[in-house]
């Protein structure tokens, strides 16, 4: 509910509010009432939320605007039984902050904003509940919302409003944690826990208290409990959210849900390919899947995501195990899920902004040893066998989402092959760049009557130097070709498709196409001496929030909205000004020595932030700074990256998440 940079002006009031004193707005400050209800057992062992809740929430499409109203709601509904999404689980239609007048009625009952919901409350729940679906609703376990308009809260009023949502029929609390005059947060989620029991409606209750007070370890309370702040639409967002959210797998299980925030997908901010990443990480972390985009307004490949039946399968699974991490080097990482058939669910996720490898094992994944495995593409919705090996070639910011299985029907299936090139394409227009690809047969069988291609865009010439068949490949052989690729002279820097395809046959004649998506960037050499690096053009450039700035520091999320870069009082007028989670990558061509920085958090935010530096050539970290603070005065950093041909600035969000992690690349130079 709140804004990353904002969130804390909203979560302690002052002593004086919690001694019962007016508020800031001259508004009172309800008294905070013991239960006037016997407590709820310890433990809410219900039958509720067996899988992770799956349905829609308004407040990243819309927050607090004109657009969010009983028409968007009841839209919603009936789309979701018209775009088959109700079939493929999703059943909650969740309203978020604002859909209540600014004060309660001379009874203390809260109003529904009748220009918003001119019906009531009741009306849009039985207008839910007539098409299958269930509503939810939205409050504060503090006395007011965390809207500034000052929406009144639960504190202080639990029963009251429990049994009012009850009433009218809902079957959903989101729960937020704003202006709670400090009150313990175990005290404040218990108490409506108690309340919701004690009005005897089945209601899941959805505790969004942000992690603070770790209420992933207080298994008597919600059905499932925001572990992070909130997300944005943005890829830096995204990333440190599931960052933190991983490791508290343990905690997570059939009526008991981590819950790292909303969905995204579809909002604008990210590409398609983010946004499949997004939808795969959450499904294999079993994370409740709220859509947060407006379907009214959807793409079809927004509902091309949103309604992928085998990927929802892994997340709504009934085992209910969250996925762990079996590996993460260098941004190649690999999270495995184990299913209730025995079977292991299995992403392939590429953090990095370039083409990487994957690979894992049947054995890594926890399968038992078998002479062959089934191996389930659930976008490519494709099946194949694998002698053990379990690889892909993952486009930047790409997902392969796969299920593997020690089943007894695996020789029914064409060999996996996997595709792949030894390195990035980088070319310099008029100059032939030369690329060797590989076809891999991953399977048990052979692959026979192999063929490979690679095609560029209109104008450029592509030449294989080498072998481009091979009558058959066994398990783990592979054809390797050589390519000259050469991009007509003139042609403008940037990013331009390539396509990777091969075809083969399987044993039993069965034609299978592969084909491997891939980028090319057409690139400068970089000019000799030294240079600025915020003179110089990027390879890739991403931001946790807002673009990379050149020469100002991060400002907030458009474009051009920084200010000097500060750090500690010293100002620096050449540099890069980024917000964590960020990637800035750069071509050096074997051509360059050094990299050059005064590192550190920007003084734009105050004491806040918490970054880490990172400079990487080529797939090794060469310097780091370990976690720096706003404290701390501006740290050099000096990197050797002889003989790379590319060079990344990285910053991480210090462990903690990325609220105003802005960071500063001051003076950042590249000697070649």
């Amino acid at each position: 509910m709140r804004h990353p940079h904002t969130r804390t002006t909203r979560r302690r009031v002052a002593a004086a509010l919690a001694a019962g004193l007016l508020s800031a707005a001259g508004l009172a400050v309800p008294a905070i009432a013991a239960p006037t209800r016997p407590p709820a057992a310890p433990s809410l062992a219900d039958g509720l939320a067996l899988t992770p809740p799956m349905g829609f929430n308004n407040w990243n499409s819309t927050q607090c605007g004109p657009g969010f109203d009983e028409a968007m709601v009841e839209g919603i509904a009936d789309l979701f039984v018209d775009k088959g999404l109700k079939d493929a689980g999703y059943r909650y239609v969740n309203l978020d902050d604002c859909w209540a007048l600014p004060n309660r009625d001379a009874n203390g009952k809260l109003v529904p904003d009748p220009a918003r919901f001119p019906h009531g409350i009741k009306a849009v729940a039985d207008y839910v509940h007539a098409k299958g679906l269930k509503l939810g609703i939205y409050t504060s376990a503090g006395f007011r919302t965390c809207n500034s308009a000052g929406f009144p809260g639960a504190l202080g009023h639990e029963y009251s409003d429990a049994q009012q949502f009850a009433d009218w029929g809902v079957d959903y609390l989101k729960y937020d944690n704003c202006n709670n005059l400090g009150v313990d947060a175990q005290q404040r989620y218990r108490t409506m826990r108690d309340a919701l029991k004690a009005t005897g409606r089945p209601i899941v209750y959805s505790i969004c208290e942000w992690g603070e007070n770790k209420p992933w370890e207080w298994a008597d309370v919600g059905h499932l409990w925001r572990t992070t702040g909130d997300i944005s639409d943005s890829w830096g967002s995204m990333l440190s959210i599931l960052k933190q959210n991983l490791p508290l797998a343990p905690h997570a299980g059939p009526g008991h849900w981590n819950d790292p925030d909303m969905l995204e997908v579809g909002n604008g901010g990210m590409t398609d390919t983010d946004y499949r990443s997004h939808f795969s990480l959450w499904s294999v972390m079993a994370a409740p899947l709220l859509i947060g985009t407006d379907l009214r307004k959807a793409s079809p490949a927004t509902f091309d995501i949103l309604d992928n039946k085998e990927v929802i399968a892994v997340d709504q699974d009934p085992l209910g195990k969250q996925g762990t991490v079996v590996s993460s080097a260098g941004g190649r990482w690999v999270v495995g899920k184990e299913m209730k058939d025995g079977s292991r669910a299995v992403a392939l996720f590429n953090e990095s902004g370039s083409a990487q490898r994957i690979a894992t094992s049947a054995a890594a994944l926890g399968l038992p040893g078998a002479p062959g495995y089934t191996l389930r593409d659930l976008w490519q919705h494709r099946s194949y066998n694998t002698a053990g090996t379990v690889a892909a070639t993952v486009p930047a910011h790409g997902t392969v989402m796969l299920r593997v299985s020690a089943d007894t029907r695996w020789a029914a299936h064409p060999p996996a092959v996997e595709l792949g090139l030894d390195a990035s394409p980088l070319v310099e227009a008029g100059t032939p760049a030369t690329l060797t690809s590989a076809v891999t047969d991953l399977g048990r069988t052979p692959a026979r009557r192999v063929s490979v291609s690679l095609t560029g865009p209109h104008g450029w010439t592509v030449r294989p130097t080498s072998a481009a068949t091979a009558a058959a490949l066994g398990t783990g052989r592979s054809l390797r070709t050589g390519w000259t690729v050469t991009a007509p002279t003139g042609t403008p820097t940037g990013s331009y498709d390539l396509s990777l395809r091969a075809s083969y046959r399987s044993p039993a004649g069965e034609s299978v196409v592969s084909t491997l998506p891939l980028t090319a960037s057409v690139v400068l050499p970089p000019p000799a001496g030294t240079s600025h690096l915020s003179d110089l053009p990027w390879l890739s450039a991403a931001s946790g929030w807002g673009p990379v700035e050149r020469d100002t520091s991060n400002g907030e999320s458009a474009a051009g909205d920084g200010h000097p870069i500060t750090l500690n009082g010293v100002v620096y007028a050449k540099g890069l000004g980024v917000h964590a989670q960020s990637e800035v990558s750069y071509y050096t061509g074997k051509a360059c020595e050094k990299v050059t920085a005064d590192v550190g958090v920007d003084d734009e935010k105050g004491t806040k932030g918490t970054v880490a530096f990172e400079i990487w050539a080529d797939g090794t970290e060469v310097a780091s700074t370990g976690v720096l603070t706003n404290a701390q005065p501006a740290q050099p950093l000096t990197a050797d990256v002889t003989g790379a041909q590319v060079v990344r600035l990285v910053v991480t969000d210090g462990g903690d998440g990325i609220d105003s992690d802005h960071a500063d690349w001051a003076d950042a130079r590249l000697s070649c």
